[in-house]
């Protein structure tokens, strides 16, 4: 998967790259897929949620451009994995997840792995954790209708906000970086996700 999936296709963090070979993505994958966890692909968990195929995993990862000392923000928590792997590139982890369920399988599995540095919130992840900022990096695992503005106020100074945009073809991974009040934009690539469902994203249907 490293080789073939991330460095080939542009992954140039070696912690990036080390973080993604340590940890153990078939345990973040329900048992009847598991013989595909390591396929380039996005794998459904529940909740009409997916894991994210590796490389997404990896460019958001790298995107983000931990040093190792951050606090990070993620909004989608999932399977677990994506924070399993954040926290091993960051020094603290808190994640949001609006499927209590989904919340707890997480949860289970990343206790029983020993990840103490990764923390599980419930509630709408869309609008941050406004009590807690400011963050270093935040990552969004669901495809936003627009740049998500209460996200983007809870990054710290030169802090970096990772999410994928709506767009006409596609949706767009883009990073945007903090300067005081004005944000820089980098696209990353096209990409799809299910879309980020809350005050700051789409209605849920």
């Amino acid at each position: 998967m490293v080789e073939r999936q991330l460095r080939r296709r542009g992954i140039r963090d070696g912690r990036v790259l080390e973080a993604m070979a340590e940890v153990p993505r078939e345990l973040f994958v329900p048992p009847e897929h598991r013989r595909r966890a390591y396929a380039d692909s996005a794998l459904p968990i529940g909740a009409e949620q997916t894991i994210s195929q590796p490389w997404i995993v990896a460019a958001i990862c790298q995107a983000l451009e931990l040093g190792g000392g951050e606090r990070v923000l993620e909004v989608g928590t999932g399977s677990g994995y994506s924070a399993a792997v954040l926290s091993k590139l960051a020094k603290e982890v808190i994640t949001v997840e609006r499927h209590p369920d989904l919340a707890e399988e997480a949860r289970r599995v990343l206790d029983e792995l020993g990840f103490p540095n990764i923390e599980i919130v419930i509630g709408d992840g869309s609008v941050g954790l406004p009590d807690r900022q400011p963050f270093e990096a935040i990552a969004v695992h669901a495809t936003a209708p627009a740049p998500p503005a209460r996200l983007l106020t809870q990054l710290a100074e030169d802090g970096r906000l990772v999410v994928p945009v709506a767009a006409r073809s596609a949706d767009m991974l883009t990073q945007f970086t903090r300067h005081g009040d004005e944000f820089t934009t980098r696209l990353i690539g096209p990409c799809r996700f299910v879309p980020l469902i809350g005050d700051e994203g789409f209605k849920a249907e």
